[in-house]
């Protein structure tokens, strides 16, 4: 009963697990998407300055195709797993395992292997002026890519220019700054804002949002928490499943307890089973213990209590 018992509490506890590892993929993965999208529109801007140089070393951990791949198998590897533990099989049980260590495995020599690369180069609020260098190239016809990076930068971080909006002004030949740049557009918003109320336009430069983005964001920090908790809860549920594997394959291989009586002189020995009122609760991974009642050498009687007895008949 203690096995059983224990048996039962491991299933339990690799049950939430796996449920967590489903939990964690599926937002490492939100949030990894999230990150790559504004990453590109960031490198993008970044071209060639060495703000690119460090917004690749911030984030290329975070966002890197086998960190990505590693969830999308993990999501894999949890199904099996909770089936292996639903039906205490052990050949799924045990890839459930290998698996894990794999996984685990790749996850610890990625971290290791970009270690080194975590020391983004050290950049200053100084060198966000190379960003004006992009801006002359805005509005034309070849640069169509990067006017509407531009515009979805200026849009989402809520920024206009780099330090002010009279940078549009400066570096191009526009007479107002971009539309992105209202906090409420429409066509001829910044024209509109610009001879009127200069209230209406983003007075923050997108500089300093790009800063504060290649030093870390939020998500970020999410992001790497939940790889340092997907690597505990891997350890945690090996551990478990070698447990669990332990207690299923030693307790099938034990044999059962056989009385070695000897033959008596009475003729009709009696033998007492439960039925069904009588059965004791077994785990889901017990045998169901053998049933004699088919057999052409005993007879099955029914005693007023509502217990079966079996009879062993006379040869």
């Amino acid at each position: 009963m203690a096995r059983e018992d224990a048996v039962r509490c491991l299933r339990c506890l690799l049950y939430a697990l796996n449920l967590l590892f489903w939990l964690m993929s599926a937002c490492v993965l939100g949030v990894a998407a999230w990150l790559r999208d504004y990453l590109n529109t960031v490198l993008t801007l970044t071209a060639h300055t060495r703000l690119e140089e460090a917004a690749v070393l911030t984030y290329s951990p975070a966002v890197h195709p086998v960190i990505i791949a590693v969830c999308c198998f993990l999501i894999i590897v949890a199904m099996v797993g909770y089936c292996g533990t639903l039906k205490c099989n052990l050949l799924l049980l045990s890839w459930y395992f290998g698996s894990l260590l794999v996984i685990f495995c790749v996850e610890l020599a990625s971290g290791v292997w970009t270690y080194d690369e975590q020391l983004a180069p050290s950049v200053q609020r100084s060198d966000m002026i190379s960003l004006k260098s992009r801006m002359p190239n805005y509005g034309l016809q070849r640069y169509q890519w990067l006017t509407h990076t531009w515009n979805t930068f200026q849009t989402e971080f809520k920024c206009c220019g780099v330090i002010y909006f009279t940078d549009w002004l400066e570096m191009t030949e526009m007479e107002w700054p971009p539309d992105s740049c209202c906090s409420n557009q429409y066509p001829g918003c910044a024209r509109h804002a610009h001879y009127r109320d200069l209230s209406d336009l983003h007075q923050e430069g997108c500089g300093p949002k790009i800063y504060s983005f290649i030093r870390g964001t939020k998500q970020l920090q999410v992001l790497r928490f939940l790889g340092v908790s997907i690597g505990v809860a891997q350890i945690l549920a090996m551990a478990l499943t070698l447990t669990l594997l332990w207690a299923l394959y030693y307790g099938r291989k034990s044999p059962e307890p056989a009385s070695s009586a000897p033959p008596s002189d009475d003729p009709a020995p009696l033998a007492v089973t439960h039925g069904p009122s009588g059965d004791v609760p077994k785990s889901g991974c017990a045998r169901a213990p053998k049933v004699w009642a088919n057999s052409p050498n005993i007879a099955a009687a029914t005693a007023p209590n509502g217990h079966q007895f079996e009879m062993e008949r006379l040869s």
